[in-house]
């Protein structure tokens, strides 16, 4: 059987990258898909491949993505080689935005959602102790991360990561893999 595409999405702040890299490594023959992004390698937070516009481009006209979109001002990009891994049975989480998930749903049979949330103050907390964004800019993310998601983009996974990281993978792991519980 093939596998899943498990895309994880939530507002900024929420943990998206952490809680994705202790899902990979609490549950073997999960593992991550590493994104292309226009940005500086040098950005830092999760781990992907930057590169400038033109190289994007360049990609995306050769057919290199299974998909990309764009959003935040850059563009993103899921490997093609995502296709062969799913085929082979591997399930894989990415992170996505939610503008990606309608297309992602159309072109991924298996498709996921989990959606991670978490109370505004917690989020605000988080997202000044990164440093990474003026008052006005977390102001705006904290807006933003009341919007709903998209309808019909198939089953969602909806968990709270407000607690201990450790109960937050645990949760997870029981919806995404109840036979193993």
């Amino acid at each position: 059987m093939s596998g899943r595409l498990i895309a994880v999405v939530g507002p900024s702040g929420v943990g998206k990258d952490t809680v994705m890299a202790a899902l990979a490594r609490a549950c073997p023959g999960l593992d991550r898909v590493r994104r292309v992004i226009t940005r500086s390698q040098e950005a830092g937070g999760e781990d992907f491949e930057g590169v400038d516009e033109a190289e994007f481009a360049r990609r995306r006209a050769a057919g290199a993505f299974a998909l990309s979109w764009r959003a935040h001002g850059m563009c993103y990009g899921i490997p093609a080689s995502v296709g062969a891994r799913l085929s082979a049975g591997e399930d894989l989480l990415v992170n996505l935005s939610r503008s990606a998930l309608p297309a992602a749903r159309r072109q991924f049979p298996r498709f996921i959602v989990l959606h991670l949330t978490a109370p505004r103050a917690v989020l605000s907390e988080r997202l000044a102790a990164r440093g990474r964004e003026s008052g006005a800019e977390i102001r705006g993310r904290l807006e933003r991360a009341e919007e709903p998601l998209p309808d019909d983009i198939g089953p969602v996974i909806e968990v709270s990561n407000d607690g201990p990281l450790e109960e937050t993978v645990e949760k997870i792991r029981a919806r995404l893999y109840p036979e193993k519980v």
